[in-house]
């Protein structure tokens, strides 16, 4: 169970919960990132039509995703909506906490690694991974691609900083995006086709790769850790082949496909 560095959420939160209990007037659900409290979700606050049967809309054991209405702490209520969020909302809240959960195995992973549980991991280490990073998972994300220093230069115990990376190279894959451009290539050279090809061959990488839609239009595609640098790259691919051909005294453009 994920847990939260605070012991109740806020109003206004997005919270995962699961239902426990289904009353005529209303259900109760425990919250999933708050260990041992619950939320009760009143009728009204279902769904945001008129509900004859509240069990048609829900029942026991099912996940939820709510928006959080009042906090009272010193009574130990939590008021909370089904109704006041969006689908976008719910789908991405629920993404978020499967992949924070899977964060928590990881550091799990990492505390046995070093003789520890997850609770000394929350005490001595998670609760800071959240505040410093927004979520564990972006801590692994980091550690996993800039090395264990990611963590050190931010505090981190260097024990635990090198667990926790080794953990993360281990489990995460470095992030990738594909980008995609084109460039038409034209040359009236006798050998014009030989320069084409030879424009084209010269920028097929690793990570760039060449196909033909129909001449003189040709695809670029790059792959690459983030959006800058697929970028960098993609410009850096067409102007070496257009300058190429104009060399050749051919033409040459580039077109960026916009996303």
């Amino acid at each position: 169970m994920v847990r939260m560095k605070h012991k109740w959420p806020q109003e206004g939160d997005l919270i995962v919960a699961t239902v426990h209990k289904v009353l005529n007037y209303g259900a109760f659900a425990k919250l999933e990132e708050y260990p041992g409290e619950e939320a009760f979700i009143h009728i009204s606050e279902v769904s945001a039509g008129w509900v004859k049967n509240i069990r048609d809309h829900v029942r026991e054991n099912q996940k939820i995703v709510a928006r959080v209405l009042r906090v009272n702490p010193k009574k130990g209520h939590v008021d909370v909506s089904m109704k006041r969020i969006r689908e976008d909302q719910r789908t991405r809240k629920i993404q978020q906490w499967k992949i924070e959960q899977k964060a928590e195995k990881l550091l799990e992973f990492a505390a046995k690694s070093i003789d520890k549980d997850l609770d000394a991991a929350y005490d001595e280490v998670g609760y800071a991974m959240m505040e410093e990073f927004g979520d564990l998972y972006g801590a692994f994300e980091i550690s996993a691609e800039e090395g264990a220093d990611s963590l050190i230069e931010r505090g981190m115990d260097e024990i635990w900083a090198n667990a926790i990376t080794k953990v993360a190279q281990k489990n995460i894959s470095p992030p990738e995006v594909q980008i995609t451009g084109y460039v038409d290539l034209t040359s009236y050279a006798p050998d014009g086709v030989n320069i084409i090809r030879n424009a084209l061959t010269s920028i097929n990488k690793d990570n760039i790769a060449v196909q033909c839609v129909g001449a003189p239009r040709y695809r670029l595609l790059v792959k690459s850790s983030d959006y800058i640098t697929a970028e960098t790259l993609l410009k850096a691919a067409a102007d070496e082949a257009i300058a190429t051909v104009l060399e050749a005294g051919g033409t040459g453009e580039f077109h960026r496909e916009l996303e």
